[in-house]
């Protein structure tokens, strides 16, 4: 478990990377990230409004987290594959001032985390978020990752599962 603080949109957000943190049905996992891997390689879909990151949405009204990181990774990376849960991202803004409580977040939310192993790559369309992919070595990762320093201790549970 790792804790950190991150400014998000002028607000200080605290977040607690727990590997295979269980789920439950009372965890609010409010958003699905992939770290997809094929021939040793690891996917990064430029995100509007996010950069290069890992292939990941918000969990749509009635859908299970499962169904979320296949339809996200196919809209975002245009890929499939089978998928093994890492763990998740505590969200708390017990510490933010500004917090919203009747807003589109909760106090505290989960983001979970899993690695796809891709079986299939396909034709890289542009038809929803993302607007380009690229296959980056596990050690570039950091490098062009527009993300928090826990994308690389998530990166390395997904390589050891």
């Amino acid at each position: 478990m790792q804790t950190i603080f991150v400014d998000w949109g002028g607000n200080r957000v605290k977040l607690t990377w727990m590997p295979q943190l269980k789920l439950t049905e009372s965890l609010k996992v409010t958003s699905v990230h992939a770290v997809c891997i094929k021939d040793e390689k690891v996917l990064l879909a430029y995100i509007k409004d996010r950069g290069f990151n890992y292939p990941g949405g918000h969990v749509e009204t009635g859908e299970e987290v499962e169904e979320t990181i296949l339809r996200e990774s196919y809209e975002e990376g245009y890929v499939k594959g089978t998928i093994r849960y890492i763990g998740s991202i505590e969200v708390s803004h017990k510490e933010n001032p500004s917090f919203d409580s009747s807003g589109k977040y909760p106090l505290i939310a989960y983001q979970a985390f899993f690695r796809m192993d891709v079986t299939e790559c396909l034709p890289f369309l542009r038809e929803h978020e993302s607007s380009a992919r690229i296959w980056v070595e596990p050690s570039e990762v950091p490098f062009v990752i527009n993300d928090h320093e826990l994308s690389k201790l998530i990166l390395d549970d997904a390589l050891t599962l």
